[in-house]
């Protein structure tokens, strides 16, 4: 009898132990549920303010601080010459607003936006190297023009025209340094430019320099 007193004596403390030992470990997930719905009831910027003297309490490195740490990522390639720089994701568009914005005066001059587009303005998910003769079809549907009779032979004359070069399979191609000029430098084409071949008109002035008035 005095043994078993014994035991059950020294095993108490060991059980009561264990169990202050488990209430005591610090749970991760459980301080993020009391830190989020601390900061829920407070504004972003008041939440970004918190976040910051938090930090600075705990003697943790700023954001800005753990960026500079952090090593650089790699630069990417130089731009070849003559090639329009890529623009950023942030200025994606949809391809009606991209076409709209260009107003391209042909089939062909159509064809060349659509290859400059895919290539360099659409969602990064939907970019491609280049485009064929569906892939044109669909977009004069996108744009909300009229189809193409022959779409493949619209490509075949923006090619014969300089604008794009062949891709990498028969029927495919893929906007060039000329093409991507066009889209990006000239489109779109100011309606009170000259015409083609044409001379702009010279107005009549009088001995003093001044134009001469139509009656």
């Amino acid at each position: 009898m005095i043994t078993i007193s014994l035991a059950s004596t020294f095993s108490a403390p060991v059980q009561r132990e264990t169990e202050h030992e488990m209430v005591n470990t610090p749970d991760d997930l459980e301080a993020v549920r009391v830190v989020t719905t601390t900061l829920a009831a407070f504004k972003p910027d008041e939440q970004e303010r918190i976040i910051r003297w938090a930090r600075e309490k705990l003697k943790l490195p700023q954001v800005a601080q753990v960026s500079q740490n952090m090593p650089q990522a790699q630069s990417p390639p130089p731009t070849p010459a003559g090639r329009i720089e890529t623009p950023s994701p942030a200025n994606a568009k949809d391809l009606k607003t991209f076409v709209v914005g260009k107003s391209p005066k042909s089939d062909v001059q159509f064809a060349a936006a659509v290859a400059y587009y895919y290539r360099f303005e659409a969602p990064p998910e939907q970019r491609k190297d280049e485009i064929d003769g569906e892939v044109l079809q669909n977009a004069t549907r996108l744009a909300g023009r009229t189809r193409l009779k022959r779409p493949g032979m619209t490509l075949n004359n923006a090619k014969n025209l300089g604008l794009l070069d062949s891709g990498s399979e028969a029927g495919k191609f893929a906007i060039n340094t000329v093409g991507e000029n066009l889209v990006a430098m000239t489109l779109p084409e100011r309606s009170d430019s000259p015409a083609k071949g044409g001379k702009p008109r010279k107005q009549k002035r009088q001995a003093d320099g001044s134009p001469i008035k139509k009656k």
